[in-house]
C-alpha cells in the first residue's frame, strides 16, 4: 500500500466519511456530521446505507460460495466497517485475493491500519486510484490479481459521483473489458425515481462534496450491457436474494438498483 498523496480535507463533506456516519461509524469530521444530518431531512439514509451494506456482504457471500471466485477487484472502497469484502470472502475462501481501490486519503489511511489479511492463505491490499482511470486501477491491480483467472468488479454506490453518464458507462465497460470470461459485474446505485432522493442529492452539491448523480434506471441496467444477469436481475438491493430472516421484515428501497452478471 502507498501513503496518502495529499491532505486530509476536514472542513469539506466528504462521501466516505458521510456514509460512516450513516453506518453508524466514527471516522468522521464535523463537516461530514453536519451535511448527514441535512441530508436526513430529506431521506433516511440510515437505512438507505445500512440495507445497501447488506447487499453488498449477499453479494460477497454468492460470489465466493456459489459462484467461486477467489478474486475481488472492489472499486470506490469507502471506508472499512464491519463485514468487509475481505472479511467475508475469506471467511468462505480462505485463498481469496481482495484489492481496494479508492481515492480518498483518509479511506488510505484507515485501509493500512483495519484492511488486514484474515487468512494466511489469502491476499487483501489496497490501490490509491481514481475510477475516473481505469488504466491505472487495471495496471496497479494485475500487480496483485491474475488477469488470466475469474475476477469480481464490484462497483457499489460510487458510480453516481462520476462526471457523466457515458463516463461512468465507459469507465465500467474498460474495467470488464480487461478482466477474463467466468468473471463478473456486481453493481448498485441510487435510482432517480425519488424526489426526495434526488433533492438530497442536489443540496449535497451544493455543500462542496463531489456532487452524486442519481441515475435512470435504464442507465443502471445499460452496466450489465453484454453480461449474463444472475436471479433475480436488475432490482432493488432488498430484493436480491434476501436472507429468509429478511423477507416480510425490511424495508423495501425501490429507490436503488442493483445487480450481478456473469461475463461470458
Amino acid at each position: 500500500m502507498t501513503e496518502p498523496s495529499r491532505e486530509i480535507r476536514t472542513d469539506v463533506p466528504g462521501a466516505a466519511r458521510i456514509w460512516n456516519y450513516w453506518l453508524g461509524g466514527k471516522d468522521n469530521y464535523e463537516a461530514d456530521r453536519l451535511a448527514a444530518e441535512a441530508a436526513l431531512q430529506y431521506y433516511d439514509m440510515a437505512t438507505f446505507a445500512r440495507q445497501s451494506r447488506q447487499f453488498l456482504n449477499r453479494v460477497v457471500r454468492f460470489l465466493a460460495g456459489e459462484a467461486g471466485i477467489r478474486q475481488f477487484l472492489d472499486i470506490g472502497t469507502g471506508l472499512p466497517t464491519m463485514q468487509n469484502t475481505h472479511e467475508i470472502a475469506q471467511s468462505i475462501a480462505p485463498e481469496s485475493k481482495i484489492v481496494y481501490v479508492d481515492n480518498d486519503p483518509i479511506v488510505l489511511a484507515h485501509a493500512r491500519v483495519l484492511l488486514r489479511n484474515t487468512t494466511q492463505e489469502g491476499v487483501t491490499d489496497y490501490v490509491e486510484a481514481d475510477y475516473h482511470e481505469p488504466e491505472l486501477i487495471i495496471e496497479r491491480a494485475r500487480r496483485i490479481l491474475d488477469f488470466e483467472q475469474p475476477i469480481a468488479v464490484m462497483f457499489m454506490g460510487v458510480l453516481g459521483h462520476a462526471k457523466g453518464f457515458e463516463e461512468s458507462h465507459a469507465i465500467v465497460a474498460r474495467v470488464v473489458d480487461a478482466v477474463p470470461s467466468g468473471s463478473y459485474l456486481a453493481v448498485w446505485d441510487g435510482n432517480d425515481t425519488n424526489a426526495a432522493l434526488n433533492a438530497l442529492a442536489e443540496n449535497y452539491a451544493k455543500s462542496g462534496g463531489v456532487p452524486y448523480i442519481q441515475q435512470p434506471v435504464e442507465h443502471i441496467r445499460g452496466y450489465f450491457s453484454g453480461l449474463e444477469m444472475v436471479e433475480p436481475g436488475l432490482v432493488s438491493v432488498t430484493e436480491w436474494r434476501p436472507e429468509p430472516t429478511e423477507v416480510g421484515t425490511v424495508q423495501p428501497l425501490p429507490e436503488t438498483t442493483g445487480g450481478v452478471a456473469r461475463k461470458p
